[in-house]
């Protein structure tokens, strides 16, 4: 059976959904229908993609991994589809919570004088990829270790780590920080797009607790009201600022890498090159 895209929005809808019967219902399609559909795409491909065993649908291991490389082809598809791309096909520059740090108006100010026939899309999506992998953006500013397979990366550099705790907070009153001054409190978490992880702290020294949160503006209020403090990296400071936080330097932290991703292909965006060219200038000063 040839596929067709019906049977990508099907599945990705289904996915998102977690029921059969809601996902028909933002389809406007009938339930036996939607599910003929599911079953032909599995066929197809010859695995299961979403466990039935529950109540509540669940994605298989395969499933998981064929949603991105759905999404990423109807993204493809829309933009080849967007009658603005005639004219002229936006850069979108994805990040999950700091962008390029202090480099990042100096980034976007130089692209707009040299490349004015590309604009440049600075997107920040809360996903650990920056939405890169399901084909939102085509390039992306990430921290930490990158393993997503089919992306290349460019190191552009290293960012200390900083505490950040609740202004008020007797931590505040210090001029600098130790993991082992952090490890009373409450860790907050950003468990979608954060770096930071209980590892960071050596065996028997974590904190005991941790407030878990999906988004930067979740966890910065954590902290703000008293609840948690955090880690981040230098970037954070000049773009997230807030009256009820302070942002202090964490000592005996590894730095974090901070690394331009695009994905691997011939369908990549032809203004990539220019950008890391540009990137590359922009935070080393030239």
């Amino acid at each position: 059976m040839t596929m067709e895209l019906r049977h990508l929005r099907a599945f990705l809808a289904i996915a998102e959904a977690g029921t059969i019967t809601r996902a028909a219902a933002r389809l406007h399609l009938g339930q036996p229908a939607l599910s003929r559909t599911l079953r032909q795409l599995e066929t197809h491909l010859g695995v299961r993609l979403i466990d039935r065993s529950t109540h509540h649908l669940e994605l298989t291991a395969a499933g998981r991994m064929f949603r991105d490389r759905a999404a990423a082809a109807l993204a493809a598809v829309d933009t080849a589809l967007d009658p603005r791309a005639l004219t002229a096909l936006p850069l979108r520059l994805g990040h999950p919570w700091a962008g390029l740090g202090d480099h990042t108006i100096p980034l976007l100010r130089r692209w707009d004088e040299e490349h004015p026939e590309v604009p440049l899309e600075l997107r920040r999506i809360d996903d650990r990829m920056a939405g890169l992998t399901q084909g939102k953006v085509d390039v992306a500013l990430l921290r930490g270790a990158v393993t997503a397979p089919g992306l290349v990366t460019e190191p552009l550099l290293a960012e200390d780590r900083v505490a950040v705790v609740p202004s008020g907070s007797e931590l505040a009153n210090r001029a600098a920080l130790t993991l082992a001054d952090l490890a009373p409190w409450p860790l907050a978490l950003n468990t979608v797009a954060g770096t930071t992880t209980l590892d960071l702290w050596p065996a028997g020294a974590r904190p005991m607790a941790t407030i878990e949160v999906t988004n930067t503006d979740e966890w910065l209020t954590a902290i703000a009201v008293g609840r948690a403090v955090g880690v981040s990296t230098s970037a954070t400071p000049r773009l997230h600022k807030h009256p009820a936080i302070a942002y202090r330097p964490l000592t005996d932290a590894p730095s974090v890498p901070l690394l331009l991703a695009w994905r691997r292909g011939p369908l990549t965006h032809p203004a990539i090159p220019a950008l890391i060219r540009l990137a590359r200038e922009v935070v080393a000063g030239r």
